[in-house]
């Protein structure tokens, strides 16, 4: 299951790359992601995602259970530190998948919204232009037209400062992402860390059951 977590992650960080520069793939992915957005396409992925919050909390639930064991025991067993410890790494994994998910959908999002808007601001141009070569008209219809020049002046300020909220949005998003990546990393030396604790936890366990099986075989000769 680690392993597939790990798959996850690595589509996920594939995507997001894919999304924050401007490429061909870029175009791709976002039609891509639209079309997961349509239909029964959101009913399946907050299923997924409901599904793995489950097993998320089955794990911390489960970590929660081992160090009362061993509160209550006094002693900490080995078998209960490998088994809280695949936990914790599974917890973690799946915790960070669930963010990396969230962060792809927002990405989308405020691209979307970017596209809208830039969309919006060149159709008002437009319009502004047209009102522009009609002033020389009659005069009360220049005034009309002057007025609504003036109201469209003012949507392609609020325009441009939303698209500049949302242009520090995506920095901001971007900025998020290159951390998230650093701390895969971090993540992924730790697992290697806990795969090398593991091992040696069972070394551990192996040499106990031997002491335990030669103390036996001295006291029934």
């Amino acid at each position: 299951m680690i392993h597939l977590l790990f798959t996850v992650i690595g589509c996920e960080m594939i995507l997001i790359v894919l999304l924050l520069f401007k490429t061909p793939l870029r175009k791709l992915v976002i039609m891509g992601l639209d079309r997961v957005k349509r239909g029964r396409g959101p009913i399946m992925v907050k299923t997924v995602a409901g599904t793995v919050f489950l097993v998320l909390v089955s794990s911390v639930y489960s970590i929660m259970n081992i160090q009362e064991r061993s509160v209550e025991g006094g002693v900490v067993n080995p078998t209960d530190q490998v088994l809280m410890a695949k936990h914790l790494l599974e917890a973690s994994i799946m915790g960070f998948s669930l963010f990396l998910a969230w962060m792809t959908d927002r990405l989308h999002h405020y691209i979307r919204e970017l596209r809208l808007l830039r969309k919006s601001m060149e159709a008002v141009k437009k319009q502004s232009r047209g009102f522009d070569d009609a002033k020389n008209g009659a005069s009360e219809e220049a005034k009309a037209m002057e007025e609504e020049l003036t109201s469209l002046k003012a949507k392609v300020k609020k325009l441009e400062s939303e698209c500049e909220t949302k242009k520090k949005d995506v920095k901001a998003a971007e900025a998020n992402a290159e951390a998230l990546r650093k701390q895969s990393e971090g993540f992924l030396l730790e697992y290697d860390r806990l795969l090398e604790d593991n091992q040696n936890l069972r070394e551990q366990l192996q040499s106990l059951d031997r002491g335990l099986s030669h103390s036996d075989s001295k006291k029934n000769p």
